[in-house]
């Protein structure tokens, strides 16, 4: 069956390949507009600049282009995925090692079309498949506040990537798949609000980038927008987005979205892992007025078929009722016996998307390792949850997931041991 399953996806490449190499592959819009010359008395307009800024924000720009401990957006952190390591480049204007040699038509290209300076193609290590809803005037703005930085030098290393990914050109059959080029078109059947939140959530904040299920190719299907998946490498979850029935975030009103983006925490949980840095970096300086239009957009998603729970011959009711006791000692104290939390202190588990989540990874992570909120303006000092790792065996950190899970108005699948000991360990960032 394994064989059979990689000559078919190496049939699906080949052919992909080919339709790319001819011009004949559907997904593609048509050449973008060049974008035009820019002179440098416009890109030392301070308001351009000053817009740059806080949209290259909002795109969250540090967060992939800045290393731990390194120089703000001067690159040097290695993105660690299924298919190899690919270092992320400096964007300063330094003329050697960053873009102080670019000109917008190359910024442009990169954002909206996916290739680089001299027209290779990126890898979606960095997130054209979204950027590409970007405006022309917000990529002028963005690179305006880029080319006003200080200088970093920061040579960047070369991607270390396994064939057949290592070849460029393979991306041809990628993009064909994956890829299609084109700004954001405002529905003229929805408010200006709505408009503006689906921009923000569709291009600049690249929300599906983490938030849908990737196959085998890296690639995420064309109805899987905002529907959940598992974030490759890292080990967390980024839940289903739609606030209806069955979906991940069900019963969130719009001040819950708003009050988790811009203080980390809400009536209905709390961020944790990849989207604690997210908040801190990127949507806690979102104005008010693009917080909303975010949440009027999410609101506006479809409600989500029901999940289906596998069935399993594993007696469920033993490792709930051993998931209690150890809930009893360790967990009520803070999260009540009806999982209802302290507001504003400690996240409510009952109902709780990173709960509920359909693989029960994030629930474990948190028991095994803490949670962590971010720190943000309105919440300087948020209360943080001690790991566990050291105190429960892998049986007991499975049985209380499991307890959380199944317990109050949750409906999760059980987690096993051999999953909680897959988790004992620390993602490389």
């Amino acid at each position: 069956m394994r064989a059979l399953r990689w000559l078919l996806l190496a049939a699906v490449v080949l052919i992909a390949l080919l339709l790319a190499w001819l011009g004949l592959a559907g997904g593609h819009a048509p050449t973008p507009r060049s974008a035009s010359k820019v002179s440098e008395a416009t890109l030392a307009d301070p308001a351009l600049i000053a817009k740059g800024q806080y949209l290259a924000t909002v795109g969250d720009c540090a967060g992939c282009h800045t290393a731990q401990g390194g120089a703000r957006l001067a690159g040097g952190r290695v993105m660690v995925t299924p298919f190899g390591d690919i270092p992320v480049p400096n964007i300063t204007p330094d003329r050697e090692t960053g873009l102080g040699e670019w000109s917008f038509e190359d910024f442009w290209q990169a954002l909206h079309a996916g290739k680089g300076r001299h027209g290779e193609l990126l890898y979606p290590a960095f997130s054209y498949t979204s950027y590409t809803k970007v405006s022309h005037d917000d990529a002028l703005a963005m690179f305006a506040w880029l080319q006003s930085l200080p200088p970093v030098h920061q040579p960047a290393r070369a991607p270390s990537l396994a064939f057949p990914y290592s070849v460029r050109n393979s991306l041809k059959a990628w993009r064909a798949l994956y890829f299609n080029e084109g700004e954001f078109k405002p529905d003229p059947a929805q408010s200006a609000e709505w408009n503006r939140g689906a921009y923000l959530v569709q291009g600049l904040g690249h929300c599906n980038e983490c938030h849908a299920a990737r196959d085998s190719l890296g690639g995420t299907a064309n109805n899987a927008l905002l529907s959940g998946g598992k974030i490759p490498v890292q080990d967390w979850y980024a839940p289903d987005l739609s606030t209806r029935e069955h979906g991940g975030l069900e019963g969130w009103s719009a001040q819950d979205i708003v009050d988790l983006l811009k203080t980390g925490q809400s009536s209905r949980g709390v961020a944790f892992g990849p989207m604690a840095a997210v908040i801190s970096d990127s949507t806690q300086h979102m104005t008010e007025a693009d917080l909303h239009a975010v949440a009027n957009y999410l609101q506006s998603l479809p409600p989500r078929a029901p999940a289906t729970v596998a069935t399993t011959p594993f007696d469920a009711k033993a490792l709930t009722e051993q998931g209690s006791k150890v809930y009893a000692q360790h967990c009520v104290d803070c999260h009540g016996k009806q999982g209802e939390g302290v507001a504003g202190v400690y996240p409510p588990l009952d109902g709780n998307s990173s709960v509920t989540e359909p693989t029960g990874i994030n629930a474990t992570r948190m028991v095994l390792l803490g949670g962590f909120a971010p720190v943000t303006a309105a919440n300087q000092r948020p209360y943080s949850m001690p790991p566990f790792a050291q105190q429960l065996s892998d049986a007991d950190v499975a049985a209380v997931v499991t307890y959380l899970r199944r317990s109050w108005s949750n409906h999760g699948s059980i987690v096993r041991s051999e999953q909680v000991r897959a988790s004992r360990h620390t993602p490389v960032d």
